[in-house]
Parts: structure tokens; sequence; C-alpha cells
């Protein structure tokens, strides 16, 4: 960092090897302050347990051993297992779709098409939630009209067999445009060489597209798979909000940050919650780095 002065060489005020450190500085005090601190926060806050008789006292990781067996918590877990595997390779297979068609040079207005398909990521996901519940309530959603105009059955989008396929389809059109962009701005990267040389050998387009840019995207297709994973297993928001709308199918322990915001704020049991909270961290981590190991290894 230097300072000029009129008739005057720049001085040197700080080091270059400590620059780096004075500008990563307001990152770290945030860093600290609103995740460190209350992670360390959580983390204590679940090695005790409040009770009407006894009030609070340490019982160690007794919470933890409580969640590890709670058929509850690994319910919800399972639920999402089987929600990423309907909504994650229906999103990226649709955003990888999109992103190689906008970068085949085919479809005129590019920037448009990217803006459009990027403007559902930057609605907020209550918006976004609240949107669709709209669209497929069951007593004025226009979906149900339709299918009464047309005198068809209505279709019922909060069914026990339905609801994980509706919730899919919000966080789809909500994430698909988000993974396009990534995508896309990957596949702007490779040299433009590669194409010249690969229409010199008798290339079409689909082949280009298969052999030569699909491999050189894999790293970045493996992010957002990770990306993915991470925030299936933190679904919260689109079940929350449309419960009013599915009282009988989504429950307290609907997804596991369901349950541990309804133990926190409804149950009051606010220890638990943040073991919970952990446990549901260490699961993201189990099933991200099993993920990365299975990549690394097919890589190999």
């Amino acid at each position: 960092m230097t300072r000029s002065l009129a008739g005057h060489r720049p001085r040197v005020i700080i080091g270059k090897k400590m620059a780096p450190y004075v500008l990563l500085l307001p990152f770290m005090l945030v860093f600290v302050a609103f995740l460190i601190v209350p992670m360390i926060y959580a983390f204590n806050l679940s090695l005790y347990k409040t009770a009407m008789v006894g009030g609070t006292r340490f019982v160690g990781f007794d919470n933890y051993a409580r969640a590890f067996v709670d058929p509850k918590f690994w319910s919800g877990v399972w639920l999402l297992v089987r929600f990423g595997f309907i909504q994650m390779p229906i999103m990226l297979s649709l955003a990888l779709a999109f992103a190689l068609i906008l970068d085949s040079g085919l479809v005129y207005a590019r920037g448009l098409f990217r803006v459009a398909f990027f403007l559902p990521y930057a609605v907020p996901a209550v918006i976004a939630t609240l949107m669709w519940g709209y669209l497929y309530g069951p007593a004025y959603g226009p979906l149900s009209q339709i299918a009464t105009f047309l005198s068809l059955p209505k279709p019922d989008f909060f069914s026990e067999g339905s609801i994980l396929g509706s919730i899919a389809n919000i966080t789809i059109w909500e994430y698909t445009g988000y993974n396009m962009i990534i995508y896309f701005a990957a596949l702007q990267a490779i040299p433009t060489d590669l194409e010249e040389a690969s229409k010199m050998d008798g290339a079409n387009a689909f082949t280009y597209a298969v052999r030569i840019k699909l491999p050189m995207i894999v790293p970045m297709i493996v992010v957002t798979v990770i990306f993915s994973i991470i925030g299936t297993l933190q679904l919260f928001s689109e079940p929350y909000l449309i419960t009013n709308l599915a009282r009988s199918v989504i429950n307290s322990h609907f997804t596991p940050n369901y349950y541990a915001y309804t133990l926190a704020f409804t149950a009051q049991q606010y220890n638990y919650s943040a073991a919970i909270s952990f446990m549901l961290g260490a699961v993201v981590a189990v099933f991200s780095y099993a993920f990365m190991l299975a990549s690394n290894r097919g890589a190999r």
C-alpha cells in the first residue's frame, strides 16, 4: 500500500508481505464474528441439557448419542437422499444442456437467454415458494382450475406421493440458471483452437461437445454436484413455507433442518437442537467427502 504526494515518490507504508493480510482482515473479522463464534457457542450449547427440574447441567456428548439413534433425524436424512436423487440429476442435466446450447454459437441474443435463465435464482426462495404454492393450490391454483375446466381430476401436488416432486420442481426452477452460468463460464474458457482442430479432424458439433467440452469442464461439474449435495441436505425454506398447504405430509421432522428449527423454537430444546445441527453438518461432510473420493478415483 502506497501514499502519493505532489513532487514526492510514493512511499511504502505497508510491505508487500503484509498487504494481503491487511486486505483480508475485514473478511476474517466478519468470518470469525458471524461463523466461528456462533459455532463455538452452539457447540457449547449442545453439551448441556436444560430441564424444568434441575435447570441446566453439563451432559457431555449425551445429546449427540441421542441424535445418533433418533429415528426422526435419520428419516429426514433419508427423505433428503431420495429428494437429491430426484432433483440433482434433472437440475444439473438441464443446466449443462442449456450451457452447451448457449455456448454452441447457434443461438442469437445469448445475453438475453443467460439473464432469463439466471433470473429465477435472483428471486428470493420465499417468493419462489409462495408463487409455486399458489400454482399448486388445490382450490385456487390455475392448474387445478384448468383441470376442472377440462373435466379432469384435480392434481394433488401435496400428497405423500407427490410432495417430493413438487418441492424438487421449485428448487430446479430456482437453481438451474445458477448452475448453467457456472457451466457456461467454464465452457467459455475452453480455447477456440480446439474447436478448429476438431473440425479439421471431421468432428461435428455434438462430437466436439461430448468428446472435448465435457471432459474439460468435469472439475466444474464436480464442484456443482458438491454444492448441490450441500444445498439438498440443508433443505428448509421450501417445505417450511408450504407446511400450511401440506400439513398431513410435512411434519416437524420433515428435514433435519426443519427438525432442528422445530426443536429450538417450538419445543424450546435448544441444547438438543444444537446437537442435531452439528449432526447434520457431519452428514453433509460425509456425503460431500464420499462424492469427492468417488470422483477422484474415477478420474484416475
